[in-house]
């Protein structure tokens, strides 16, 4: 029974790992897709838009922007909205065609249906009675269909998320650096002004510092020569 718990418990943290990185490709694949589609639009409508002028508008359009822009005679607003209207149509066509070449809605519409049939198995898992060797069959089935995305590293089995800390988490505090951090006591950095005791050297005793009451000799004042130490 435990072994198949721990069995369990690994299978999620792989599925949970991959759907990491099914979620990691979502997010750079969804805008830029989306982007994609929304230049080879604007690209298509200009085209039409700097064909149709001419079209509909005849001569009448052709001596307007010839007005407008102060060219000479009609042949160069010819001219100019051929040549807009080729740049604008090969940049349309080329994203197309890059856009089929990576068949980014596919891969798009199978990553969503894949997360979305992951996270189904993990809480299976989790909560149902699914078995784990069933389990392994669906996750499988599951990960065949998005071959495309690469596991991210960091994690066995796929990328393994670091949740960010919700309101009210303990987050730990950063770690002190500098002489008076190391060794196995602490001390306090010294007032503005005074005298900085160096650190203890590497291997040596450092004395802890005297309980708070007990009584602490004083330094010597300035200029008397400290008494040595007794050894009654």
């Amino acid at each position: 029974m435990a072994d198949d718990n721990d069995l369990r418990r690994d299978l999620v943290r792989r599925i949970e790992g991959r759907r990491a990185s099914v979620q990691a490709f979502l997010r750079d694949h969804r805008p830029r897709t989306r982007h994609r589609a929304t230049a080879t639009i604007v690209l298509s409508s200009l085209a039409a838009l700097f064909t149709a002028g001419p079209a509909f508008g005849g001569e009448g359009f052709t001596q307007s922007v010839q007005d407008i822009f102060g060219f000479r005679d009609d042949s160069t607003v010819w001219r100019l909205l051929c040549l807009l209207a080729i740049i604008v149509s090969v940049g349309a066509a080329v994203l197309t065609n890059i856009s089929k070449s990576q068949d980014d809605v596919a891969r798009l519409s199978s990553a969503e249906a894949a997360n979305a049939e992951l996270e189904g198995l993990s809480s299976l898992l989790q909560f149902g009675h699914l078995t784990v060797d069933d389990g392994v069959k669906l996750y499988q089935q599951y990960t065949a269909k998005i071959p495309f995305v690469d596991d991210q590293p960091g994690g066995r089995g796929g990328y393994q998320a670091v949740p960010p800390h919700g309101p009210g988490a303990y987050v730990p505090p950063p770690q002190s650096t500098g002489p008076y951090s190391a060794g196995p006591y602490y001390v306090p950095p010294p007032a503005p002004g005074s005298y900085a005791p160096p650190p203890p050297a590497p291997g040596s005793y450092a004395p802890p510092p005297p309980a708070p009451g007990s009584y602490g000799a004083p330094p010597p004042g300035p200029g008397p020569y400290p008494p040595p130490p007794s050894h009654g």
